[in-house]
């Protein structure tokens, strides 16, 4: 069964042929013979595609349309006629068809048409289902915590969502929440049914990064074998998220400002200017002023980024909001794990809100991630709240030395490519998680597996 199809035609044997047809490819049917049961069927059955004639016994296809429309909006409809004009097809797309034949016709060529609509229905039906789905994961309630603090940077964040403001600036130290502050702008805001594009900037080489913010054409460099359009473009009236902004190359950042300034760009081996509509915003965890007195970052783009900055206050500002966010975890976890831990004994807590949580909400989240994995009682004990970092001994450590070094040394990528493989070993390959371990984002996670020439089936 692929779907549910209403075939409307007063010529019985025609919607005879096209049922006949439709039954032999799995699809359900119904069939009327005039706009008065179409219409009863329309208002009892939910429907994947209308197939209408133009003209009925008792009344116009277009009605059906216009009912259709009421009903079950988003329904595709072709219509068949043998009245076939310029104005007959604009009138129907117009009241929702979405396509439109001619009598006599092919049926094969009817059912390439029937197939297109429905698949072209369901991609915009699982779009729609994907957007929603954002909505109710990145909203201002996905932002736990009733600190002033915390709650102040709500506000900001809907004043800004509603706005125009097409540029935006979030500061705030690692792992404050600055990625899903900007996710919540976006599916806060009239863009939301556009892309959402986000980029690490540290997690590429400069002219890789160039190259999937601003595209190439073919033939532009050794390897471009086809045009690719860059973020920018692909974003179009949505969003483009940047992180780490502080770590882009002068030579990106140049680019940048004129996106900014000009909503244009060149593709890297265009000579044409492409034009965009696009909110971009953009992330650090650096002083910037501090990069500009350097000379390390435009000063002209500072200014330009700088018209609305939003600041994300560390954990250890906003104590008060840790045992919401302790509870929130738990619970995420609960789920994903198929546990049932209840809560926190009080030393737990205790434990919880004396630490300064240097990693912030993400440190946090890691904390609570590994005391439900791996504790086995009903509530969290303090001796499973494991604070620090970890030596390659399976010490904690409080103190600076996260790392221990060899008596004999060791080459560095030696140990980055060893820390990789068994975050990505540890999560089952899942880049998210095996970022999250590591403090650093999903795309850095993935371009480090592919310089190391990390894939699954190596590490078995």
């Amino acid at each position: 069964m692929q779907g549910r199809i209403l075939v409307v035609d007063d010529e019985k044997l025609i919607r005879w042929n096209i049922i006949e047809k439709l039954n032999q490819m799995g699809f359900i049917t119904e069939e009327a013979g005039n706009v008065a049961e179409a219409k009863q069927i329309v208002h009892k059955k939910m429907l994947d595609l209308a197939i209408v004639d133009l003209r009925l016994p008792d009344g116009e296809g277009m009605d059906i349309l216009k009912e259709i429309s009421i009903k079950q909006p988003g329904v595709p409809a072709i219509m068949i006629t043998a009245y076939s004009s310029v104005s007959n097809a604009v009138e129907a797309m117009k009241n929702g068809a979405f396509d439109y034949i001619s009598k006599p016709f092919e049926i094969d060529e009817l059912m390439l048409r029937i197939q297109r609509a429905i698949e072209q229905s369901h991609l915009r039906n699982s779009i729609q289902v994907g957007l929603q789905q954002s909505k109710r994961i990145f909203n201002l309630s996905h932002i736990i915590g009733k600190s002033p603090k915390i709650q102040e940077v709500k506000q900001i964040l809907k004043r800004v969502a509603e706005s125009p403001s097409t540029t935006i600036l979030l500061l705030g130290e690692s792992g404050t929440g600055k990625d899903i502050a900007g996710r919540v702008i976006h599916y806060e805001s009239e863009r939301a049914i556009y892309p959402f594009m986000n980029i690490t900037c540290t997690a590429l080489p400069e002219n890789l990064l160039e190259s999937e913010l601003f595209g190439y054409e073919q033939g532009s460099f050794t390897g471009a074998d086809h045009l690719k359009k860059g973020l920018f473009e692909l974003a179009n009236y949505g969003t483009v998220f940047m992180d780490e902004i502080g770590d882009t190359p002068l030579s990106v950042q140049s680019k940048i400002l004129r996106v900014l300034e000009e909503k244009a760009f060149k593709r890297i081996g265009g000579t044409a200017d492409i034009y965009v509509d696009v909110r971009v915003i953009v992330a650090t965890n650096k002083d910037l002023e501090e990069m500009v007195r350097a000379g390390t970052f435009r000063e002209d783009l500072y200014y330009r980024l700088n018209v609305v900055p939003i600041v994300l206050p560390p954990l250890r500002e906003r104590c008060e909001d840790i045992p919401l966010l302790a509870e929130h975890f738990l619970n995420l976890f609960n789920k994903e794990f198929r546990r049932n831990r209840k809560g926190f004994s009080d030393e737990a807590m205790s434990k919880l809100l004396s630490y300064h949580w240097p990693g912030n909400v993400r440190e946090l989240r890691n904390v609570i991630e590994r005391a439900v994995l791996l504790g086995k009682d009903e509530i969290i004990q303090g001796d499973e709240i494991i604070l620090g970092r970890v030596s390659f001994g399976g010490v904690r450590t409080m103190n600076n030395e996260f790392v221990l070094l060899p008596p004999s040394g060791c080459s560095l990528d030696d140990v980055e490519k060893s820390l990789i493989r068994q975050a990505l070993e540890r999560t089952n390959w899942n880049l998210t998680r095996a970022g999250a371990l590591l403090n650093i984002t999903r795309d850095q996670v993935r371009y480090k597996a592919e310089k190391y020439g990390l894939k699954p089936e190596n590490n078995k």
